[in-house]
Order: structure tokens, then C-alpha cells, then sequence
């Protein structure tokens, strides 16, 4: 009687187990179906990019992506965390901006900005000048510095103009360097005078830098300094000022970072004394602060182990010189859209999935560091962090450790189902373990790599050849919407659900046996 008694109950748990797995069975393939027939990556991305825009950390558009994010998981009937990173002394916002030079052949100028730079005071007009780089020609032209533009040297990099105390300091240096220079080169003119041309000693180069004598054109009254810039236009942000900066010492003048080929137009017209005049009218706006930024965290409640996570995300800050259609728009709507497939598809995961919209990655990746170092008790517990934060390209496969690769094989077998066209194809890493990071990379994954959380990602390809390039877009002027390739974005949105629902639903924690040798 026992042992019947006892082969009943077994019967009865695998049964039970079996209805389990096909309830999670029937919930991946809802996923794919929905992810196939009714894919909302795009949708979300449109309105992140093109109704909200760049997202900049301490702008209005920043926050208005937080409330818009935190709402739709609201919508799809998750938990929400509105989580408080930090705050900016002062906020910005970019509005429009618009140049011409003013000639017999003017044109309409290609141009931007740094954020936290100075707009305009309205439209102004002035004249054009290549700035001084020794005192003796700050002293010569010192009168026709009021009203005018200032070409400087050096290729824009992104980076404003230091104008901080630091940045006199530097320059001071150079200017003290020059002048010993200037002296050398008066000593060896005096010495040429009467050699012949082939005994004369050539004169020693000035060092450059840029906008050397800044404060002293500043004082002199000028409209603003112009830099060439390679194409697409780069634009950072004042990240040598911002953290000190108030009302009382905003940036006085514009920074202009201008098409490299316009430029040399301008230069040489100037260098020609020809008559020039450039217009420009360039809103950037400052908000009273402080302002204080935050993280996004979508939940989905795990039902068996609700203190184990798996965790997908990318940053949701994006610079505003474009549309952050790409960065990070590649890592934010996708992980978006997998959450709304998991839940749309009547998803209970074991684990608790934390879907993870980082504020101020371009700050120093402040959202997730932040949120690390406030939750190291929760770290032995996450299975896996899925950072997405690059190109819009199309999951190819995943490399895994040995000791993950059985459960990977039992996840991973539904995604050749989803398109034929993208195969994907799990692989054992085949390479010894290497250590910890010590130090942290360049996007949100690095706060949890150096604390020994798992941060497998796909490999990902152009497999169908739509020529795209990072270097384009990456904090360009083009990072827009269209430079995302809908069909590999939706794809990723499927892929992800499913891995990040399998690991959820493993009935165990996914091991970290020969991820790191440390």
C-alpha cells in the first residue's frame, strides 16, 4: 500500500511538473507570436525619439521620458520603481539654432553645439576674426574683438572650451611657453639679418591651443568662438563646468562647433581681410536647479524566488544634438518591448525580472553605478544582466560558459523558430576564465562586471547588409530614428523575452561555475 501510495505522488509531481513546463512552453510561444505579428519596438521608439526627443540628463525632455517609460510599464501591469540617482546644479534645454554668413556667396550654416554651452543673445550679427596666438596679437587686434566671431584652431572633438578655472591654468601655461618661444624666434631673426637664405635658422613652431587667449576675448566683448568640426557633427556636453555651475556663472558666449568644409571657406575669406559677416541665433536654455534625474525600473514579480532576479536594460539619457535614436534607443525599446511580451503573453516567471532604464550613462554611467553600489545585497542573486548599448543590429547567437551551456541549450531552442532568416546559434566559450574588470568600461554593465554579476550578451551582426556604421551616429548629430533598422530591432525584442524568461523560470540559479576565475 506504501509503495503504491508512493508511485501515485510521483505520479502525480511529474504530472505536475509537466503542466508547468507546458504552461511556460505555451507562454514562450505566445511571445513569438505576438513578437511576429504584433511588434511594438518601433512604436515605443518613435515616441522616445521623435515626440520626446534627446533625452539630456537634467532637461525637461529627461524627465518627461521617465514619466512616459514609467507609465507604459504601469500600463502593461507591472511594478514600477522611480528610482533617485542624483541631481545638476542647473538644467538645459536646446531649442532651435540658425546661421548664415552674409556675402555675395552666404550660405546657410552646418553647425552645433555642446549642451550646457551658451545659445545667443537673439539674433546676432558680427564680424569674423582668426583669434590671437601671442600677446603681441591680442594687443594689435584687441579693438576689432567687440562684436565679433572668433575663429579658433584645433578640430572639435565634442568637448566645449574649457572655461574653468582649470582651463585658464592650462592655457596660461602655454601662453607663458609661447612667450618663451616668441623670445627665441626674435633672437634668431636678429641673428638671420645678414646671413645668407641658406644659413638662416627657421623659426621655432608656437604650441597650440585652442581659444588660447579665451578670458581676454571674453572681456573683449566677442560674439563667440567657432571651431571646425569633421562631418556628422559631434556634441558632447560642459563636463569640465557643470558640476559648479549657477545662475551667477553660466557661460558667457557661444561655442560653435562648425561643418569643417564651411570653415575653410570662412578662413579663407578672413585670412583674405575680405568683408565677412556671419548671423547666428542659437536657444540653449538654462533651468534653475538643482534637478534631480532618475533611474526607471520596471518589475515583473517573480512567483517562486522573488529575491533572484534577471535583469535587461539600457541607458535611458541620450545627448540632445539628436534624438538618442540609437543611443540609446537600441538598448531602451527593445528591453521595453520584451517586458510588454512577457506580460502580454500571460508571463510568471519564478525569478523577478527588473527591466532597467539607466539614467546619466553619458555622465559617467552615474544610473547604474548608482544603483549597484545601493543594492550589493542583491548581487549574488542576479542570474544575468543583459545590457544592450550599440548598434541596431540583429542577434546572431550567445557564448556561454560550460557550466551554464545545458540550461542555455533548453532556452535557446525556440529562437531558430522565430525567422529563418536570423539563425541563432549557442555556443560553449571554448577560452579559460578570465578575471574580474577591475576598472569600469564604457556602458552599463560595467558596475555589475566588476562585482562579479554575469553580463552575457548576443553576438550581433548586419547579416543583411544595411551598411550601418556606429561612428556615424555615436553622439552625432545622427542619431536619429532612422538610423535604427526596424526589422533586427524587433527581432532582438523576441530573442530577449525568451532568454530573459527562460533564466527566470530555471529551477535553479543560473551558476556562475567558470564565468570569472576570481
Amino acid at each position: 500500500m506504501k509503495r503504491i501510495t508512493l508511485s501515485l505522488l510521483a505520479l502525480v509531481l511529474t504530472l505536475l511538473l509537466s503542466q508547468v513546463s507546458v504552461g511556460q512552453d505555451k507562454v514562450v510561444s505566445k511571445i513569438i507570436e505576438i513578437g511576429t505579428t504584433d511588434n511594438q519596438t518601433m512604436d515605443h521608439l518613435d515616441v522616445l525619439s521623435n515626440r520626446i526627443g534627446g533625452r539630456l540628463v537634467g532637461s525637461d525632455a529627461y524627465s518627461n521620458a521617465v514619466t512616459w517609460t514609467a507609465s507604459k510599464f504601469r500600463e502593461w501591469g507591472m511594478e514600477v520603481i522611480i528610482d533617485e540617482v542624483g541631481s545638476v546644479p542647473v538644467g538645459f534645454n536646446r531649442g532651435p539654432w540658425f546661421g548664415k554668413m552674409l556675402s555675395e556667396d552666404g550660405m546657410v550654416l552646418h553647425f552645433a553645439t555642446p549642451s550646457y554651452t551658451s545659445g545667443t543673445r537673439g539674433r546676432q550679427r558680427g564680424h569674423v576674426v582668426m583669434e590671437p596666438k601671442t600677446r603681441a596679437d591680442l594687443d594689435r587686434m584687441k579693438g576689432k574683438l567687440k562684436g565679433a566671431w572668433v575663429l579658433i584652431t584645433g578640430v572639435n572633438s565634442g568637448w566645449p572650451i574649457d572655461w574653468s578655472a582649470d582651463g585658464d591654468a592650462a592655457r596660461a601655461k602655454v601662453m607663458a611657453e609661447n612667450e618663451a618661444i616668441a623670445q627665441q624666434n626674435r633672437e634668431i631673426m636678429a641673428a638671420n639679418r645678414g646671413l645668407p637664405e641658406a644659413e638662416r635658422k627657421q623659426p621655432l613652431p608656437l604650441k597650440e591651443e585652442p581659444a588660447l587667449f579665451y578670458r581676454e576675448m571674453v572681456e573683449a566683448g566677442i560674439l563667440g568662438i567657432i571651431q571646425s568640426s569633421t562631418v556628422p557633427i559631434r556634441a558632447l556636453y560642459d563636463r569640465k563646468n557643470l558640476d559648479k555651475m549657477t545662475f551667477d556663472n553660466l557661460p558667457k558666449v557661444p561655442d560653435i562647433k562648425l561643418n569643417e568644409h564651411q570653415y575653410k571657406i570662412i578662413e579663407q575669406k578672413v585670412r583674405e581681410r575680405q568683408d565677412l559677416y556671419l548671423e547666428f541665433d542659437i536657444r540653449n536654455h538654462f533651468k534653475p536647479g538643482p534637478v534631480k534625474y532618475h533611474n526607471v525600473i520596471g518589475v515583473i514579480k517573480g512567483t517562486k524566488f522573488p529575491n533572484e532576479y534577471v535583469m535587461m536594460g539600457g541607458h535611458l539619457d541620450a545627448f540632445d544634438v539628436a534624438t538618442g535614436g540609437v543611443d540609446c534607443g537600441v538598448g531602451v525599446t527593445p528591453a521595453m518591448e520584451s517586458a510588454r511580451l512577457i506580460m502580454a503573453a500571460g508571463g510568471k516567471p519564478k525569478r523577478t525580472i527588473l527591466v532597467c532604464l539607466w539614467a546619466a550613462e553619458e555622465f559617467g554611467l552615474l544610473g547604474s553605478k548608482s544603483w549597484v553600489e545601493r543594492n550589493k545585497d542583491k548581487l549574488p542573486y542576479i542570474a544575468n544582466y543583459f545590457n544592450r548599448d550599440g548598434g541596431p543590429t540583429v542577434p546572431t547567437g550567445i557564448t556561454v560558459p560550460e557550466a551554464m551551456y545545458d540550461d542555455f541549450e533548453k532556452i535557446c531552442k525556440p529562437l531558430n523558430d522565430i525567422n529563418p532568416d536570423f539563425p541563432f546559434v549557442l555556443r560553449k566559450r571554448e577560452t579559460p576564465p578570465g578575471p574580474r574588470p577591475t576598472s569600469a568600461g564604457g556602458s552599463d554593465h560595467a558596475y555589475f562586471a566588476l562585482n562579479g554579476v554575469p553580463t552575457l550578451s548576443c553576438s550581433l551582426a548586419d547579416t543583411k547588409g544595411y551598411d550601418f556604421n556606429y561612428g556615424e551616429i555615436w553622439h552625432t548629430e545622427r542619431d536619429t530614428y532612422d538610423k535604427s533598422i526596424a526589422e533586427y530591432q524587433e527581432h532582438f525584442s523576441v530573442v530577449q523575452a525568451v532568454l530573459v524568461y527562460g533564466i527566470a523560470n530555471l529551477d535553479k540559479l543560473l551558476s556562475r561555475q567558470g564565468y570569472y576565475n576570481n
